[in-house]
């Protein structure tokens, strides 16, 4: 499976009562696909993948899967291996088309963990598994050649969502990778361009819960080499990548959603509520992509 263009990290939109909004979920899916968007990914941390039970991860899953019409990239990562073998044979046996899977969080593994953390899951699943590295979450750094010595290693190994924000080693890994079909993804929308450039092939968006048809556009144009038009679409959208993490995301995604009639709700514990000052900013900034 070939991952290019703009992913959605989809929200997980909640009841006032603290369950799953089945419905919001399925008018979410409704619109993003109505937006042309590559696949979509629920059970991220986007979609707040921490403080959902076993049960709601499952049925998140399943229910993106019998409702898309479009590749459905499962978040089944866990910083404890068994759990995330677990998840990711389940999203396989509900039919997702890939697996997400985060580093290993708080335990700070050394490569060597890393390195059979992510063989214990490839060996045991056949669907196409996506590495996610990003520091500023997990406490440490997967580098370029452990990426490189992971996916030589194993087929179904075929791409890495990356947001350490290091270009240095976002060149290491294309480089390393580029004799496998292997995908480099940006996990960071801002820097989804300069990725691209590099050679990455799309991103896994949090923008483009809201905004899916722009964030494919600058995707396809970095597809088709026309960077001067991919420039134009990225700085329009600038401002959004910003206003979007003026708070730990997911808050300002989910208020966005709420404003712009998505479904969101409200956020689970330890979570809170935006700060008023702060979505009078994101409403401002809303205001500039009316249609």
């Amino acid at each position: 499976m070939k991952f290019q263009g703009a992913y959605p990290a989809m929200v997980t939109p909640f009841t006032n009562k603290d369950e799953i909004d089945v419905e919001g979920m399925r008018s979410n899916i409704a619109y993003l696909q109505k937006g042309g968007v590559a696949g979509l990914v629920p059970c991220g941390s986007t979609g707040e993948s921490a403080t959902l039970t076993h049960d709601e991860h499952k049925k998140l899953i399943e229910l993106t899967v019998e409702t898309a019409s479009v590749p459905v990239i499962a978040g089944t990562g866990s910083n404890n291996t068994a759990e995330a073998v677990e998840l990711t044979r389940y999203a396989q046996d509900a039919g997702a088309d890939a697996a997400l899977l985060i580093v290993p969080y708080y335990n700070k593994p050394m490569k060597s963990g890393l390195i059979k953390h992510f063989s214990a899951i490839a060996e045991a699943c056949e669907i196409p598994l996506i590495m996610y590295n990003i520091p500023g979450r997990t406490g440490i750094n997967m580098d370029a050649e452990t990426i490189s010595t992971i996916a030589h290693e194993y087929s179904n190994v075929a791409a890495v969502k990356e947001a350490s924000a290091n270009f240095s080693q976002i060149s290491d890994i294309i480089e390393l990778t580029h004799d496998l079909e292997f995908s480099v993804l940006s996990g960071d929308d801002g820097l989804t361009l300069p990725m691209m450039a590099l050679g990455a092939t799309g991103v896994i968006s949090v923008t483009a819960d809201i905004l899916p048809k722009q964030m494919g556009q600058l995707t396809q144009f970095c597809l088709d080499g026309n960077y001067a038009k991919a420039r134009e679409v990225h700085y329009q959208l600038a401002p959004l990548f910003k206003a979007l993490f003026i708070e730990t995301n997911p808050i300002p995604i989910k208020k966005a959603c709420d404003l712009l009639g998505l479904a969101g709700g409200p956020l689970r514990l330890p979570l809170t509520a935006m700060a008023e000052s702060n979505v009078a900013k994101l409403k401002a900034t809303l205001a500039n992509y009316a249609d």
